[in-house]
């Protein structure tokens, strides 16, 4: 599909236009595989971010926020590295709108455990917009924003293979920001996730997927990256051991429940964590920080991640955002 059809195409679905024997046939022409186009990927983002109730920000905070995303849908059942990561990153500087849901395909989405951590999901929009001006963090619970896909999901969920929605909720932030920290479930899709970011108007980006099909950057293997710098795109891959870090077996960084993995998280802040747990955040980290432009490269990015866990600043910062969302 052309780009303007694609968009005709989706906008039909977002506004209704189709009953559900017409959407789930154009569902069905949208499968995800090799052969998904950047175009069609790019024009169900726009569209369905035309169709979002958008974060009422200032452009200013627009054009410096940042999101730290998965697209789910790996499989491995690790904790929430990206929600880990995304309030790391928020103590170090960055101002994080972290876009999320519940789980789909693990026991704790990034809602669940934020919910488990005492960070309200019940936020208006505004309230929303003011704790990130406040803490330079907020929540964007996916279903507050995203209000046409109630009578998408339902017709969605009866389609058993995976369709161009299991890679769209990470490109369509409602804060619309410029920088994004994104993995995906395989690395067919690196090139083309940055790509539609690029289209999107993203002016800064990291897309990964490991060479085990983490979403993440992993400590197990290579993990295949692409990056949008200063109007340039450069593809290559990211070792663990570069930056001296002991590579771990997928089953260290296994996580469970809502609970759970809301102690991980806080083991990890008050470091007592396992190394695997640690040092994977510390990498995503590392990337995040360099995406953002608060570090100079990924070691750069290690440094600042490792001195504010030692400073005690992500504990601080998850205790003022939990206290203001729950004020608002």
């Amino acid at each position: 599909m052309q780009y303007e059809e694609a968009k005709k195409k989706f906008t039909s679905l977002f506004e209704h236009e189709m009953n559900d024997e017409q959407m789930r046939d154009f569902l069905l022409s949208v499968k995800l595989d090799a052969n998904t186009s950047v175009t069609s990927i790019a024009a169900a983002a726009e569209v369905m971010r035309d169709h979002a109730v958008a974060l009422p920000i200032s452009d200013e905070m627009r054009l410096k926020a940042l999101d730290i995303v998965g697209t789910g849908g790996d499989k491995i059942g690790s904790f929430n590295i990206s929600s880990t990561v995304a309030l790391l990153s928020a103590s170090c500087g960055c101002s994080v709108a972290k876009h999320g849901s519940r789980s789909v395909t693990s026991k704790s989405g990034s809602a669940d455990m934020f919910e488990a951590l005492g960070v309200r999901l019940d936020l208006s929009v505004e309230q929303s917009a003011r704790l990130l001006e406040e803490t330079g963090f907020t929540f964007m619970f996916a279903q507050n924003h995203h209000p046409a896909m109630r009578f998408i999901m339902p017709v969605r969920k009866t389609i058993p293979d995976k369709t161009i929605f299991n890679i769209l909720g990470p490109l369509t932030n409602p804060a619309s920001v410029h920088k994004s920290m994104l993995g995906v479930f395989h690395k067919d899709f690196v090139p083309k996730m940055l790509e539609a970011l690029e289209l999107g108007g993203a002016t800064a980006a990291m897309v990964v997927s490991s060479k085990e099909g983490m979403d993440e950057i992993s400590i197990s293997d290579i993990t295949y990256t692409a990056r949008l710098s200063n109007g340039t795109i450069s593809e290559f891959e990211i070792d663990p051991a570069n930056y001296g870090l002991q590579k771990a077996p997928l089953e260290a960084i296994v996580g469970g429940d809502a609970k759970e993995n809301a102690n991980i998280l806080r083991s990890i802040f008050d470091g007592k964590a396992t190394d695997a747990q640690r040092d994977i955040v510390l990498i995503n980290t590392a990337a995040a920080l360099m995406v953002d432009g608060i570090a100079r490269d990924m070691q750069d990015g290690f440094e600042i991640a490792r001195e504010a866990i030692a400073n005690r600043r992500p504990q601080k910062k998850l205790k003022q955002i939990i206290e203001v969302s729950q004020k608002l």
